[in-house]
């Protein structure tokens, strides 16, 4: 029966991908891309700037806090073993596919999260919140495709992304003489899930208070350690790029076999790594305080760029610098642990195993605070104490399964309700993209004037009393 489900959905994630999901994704980065005028170049200075901002209000979510919060669910374990993946199956040029998706995916990021903010409410305590399912509501007028979206969103983050989360982190611990494969993956999934819903059952602010506290810090140790190993192996950079490009466009080896190939797998890890267009991200978005929702907007943007061109591509670099073919039987944490071995000995592996613990640890605390935003949506209003505690003690159990999963089964979970969300969202937003690309360009005439963008839906057109929280 297993057997069964795993091809099952094997089968589906091939489908799903190609060519489907190839086209969507590619096809919608670049028509925002072009719509917004390249703002990943453009704009990008300023997206540094407003994330310095403080908020309007005191005590109010930052931008900062929420590109934290974004960041711990975009930056986590697929950053590390996502990425060996992606390179031991697919080869050198999945480096390629995973930066092109992320340059064209940072505009359609741009779009979604302008729209939360611009569509977000406000509860009792004059916070914001809002997301895919909300704007789906509120613009397109349809509770129901709204639900539809908030259900996939909880399976893929309860669900498929924690389990994987939780398969990863187990798996880089197969390297140690203690591992048994029929115990260990068990009793650390056990760990993982009686940490995480210690933390989970403390509520939402405990989550971006902690999620702000360490992803800085564990995105800054891991890029400084990448870059120690590239300067020592600066001699073989030269061969890296050359042989990123020259396997990203052999066309003639990717059509040959489209599944396994370094276009679909760069795809598939990049998707999975940066988030753009998941609809994931945008929940974080509107939680923020800010005086504009293009501020946002291009929050989220940047975040794209600091998960994939920069974390992505220092586990890419520390790996293929080092000397070590990918090869298909190192697919996994396994192949970053020898690379790093190379240089730092016996501290590689373990460096690799502390960061996939920070990893996991911020990606399931920022997927369930995605979750519940949309359990919220579901229900009208936050669901009951005794209905959160069960459901967030169903959520921890099921990262102890997650632990126990095959490589193949993980990661094809995962992939599956990744690609339902994009299905969904994608097209929301091409429909209501014209809301946000006016929004960007009422905060550029404000800029122009020298003037602190503040945001009317007057002003772009929009009926304000469809705007709860800008009314």
């Amino acid at each position: 029966m297993g057997e069964v489900f795993g091809n099952l959905i094997g089968w589906l994630s091939g489908i799903l991908y190609y060519p489907i999901l190839i086209i969507v994704l590619i096809a919608a980065g670049l028509y925002f891309t072009v719509r917004t005028g390249f703002l990943q170049l453009r704009l990008l200075k300023e997206s540094i700037s407003v994330v310095t901002e403080k908020p309007t209000e005191e005590g109010a979510v930052s931008s900062f806090q929420a590109l934290m919060v974004s960041t711990a669910s975009r930056v986590g374990t697929g950053n590390i073993v996502g990425v060996s993946t992606a390179i031991c199956l697919g080869g050198y040029g999945a480096v390629f596919w995973m930066w092109l998706i992320a340059v064209v995916g940072g505009a359609t990021a741009f779009i979604e999260s302008t729209l939360a903010q611009i569509y977000k409410r406000r509860d009792t305590n004059g916070d914001s919140y809002g997301g895919p399912a909300y704007y789906i509501e509120t613009a397109l007028k349809s509770r129901g495709v709204g639900i539809l979206f908030a259900v996939a969103l909880i399976l893929t983050y309860a669900g498929g992304f924690n389990m994987l989360a939780a398969y990863n982190l187990q798996s880089s611990f197969a390297v140690y003489g203690f591992y048994d494969p029929k115990v260990t993956p068990w009793v650390i999934g056990a760990v993982l899930a009686a940490i995480t819903a210690w933390c989970i059952l403390g509520g939402g602010r405990r989550i971006i208070k902690v999620t702000s506290a360490l992803v800085p810090i564990m995105g800054i140790i891991y890029v400084l350690v990448a870059i120690v190993m590239m300067v020592l192996n600066a001699g073989n950079l030269p061969t890296v790029f050359g042989r990123i490009f020259q396997d990203a466009f052999d066309f003639q080896a990717i059509f040959a076999g489209v599944a396994g190939s370094s276009m679909m797998y760069g795809i598939k890890r990049g998707l999975y790594s940066n988030e753009a267009g998941v609809g994931s991200a945008p929940n974080a978005a509107a939680a923020a305080d800010v005086s504009h929702p293009v501020k946002q907007g291009l929050v989220q943007m940047l975040s794209v760029f600091l998960d994939t061109l920069i974390i992505c591509s220092a586990t890419a670099f520390m790996s293929l610098s080092s000397g070590i073919e990918p090869l298909e039987e190192y697919a996994g944490a396994q192949y970053v642990q020898m690379s790093l071995s190379t240089v730092f000995g016996n501290f590689g592996p373990i460096f690799i195993t502390l960061s996939l613990v920070l990893f996991a640890f911020t990606t399931l605390l920022g997927n369930l605070y995605y979750v519940d935003n949309n359990l919220a949506f579901i229900n009208g209003k936050m669901p009951g104490k005794t209905f959160m505690t069960g459901f967030r003690i169903v959520a921890s159990l099921v990262i102890f399964v997650g632990a126990g999963l095959s490589m193949g089964l993980a990661w094809d979970i995962a992939d599956v309700l990744m690609a339902i969300m994009c299905l969904i969202n994608i097209p929301v937003i091409i429909l209501l993209g014209k809301v946000a690309i006016d929004s960007l360009r009422d905060y550029e005439e404000q800029k122009r004037a020298r003037q602190n963008p503040v945001f009317k839906g007057a002003k772009i057109g929009l009926d304000e009393s469809q705007l709860e929280y800008w009314k």
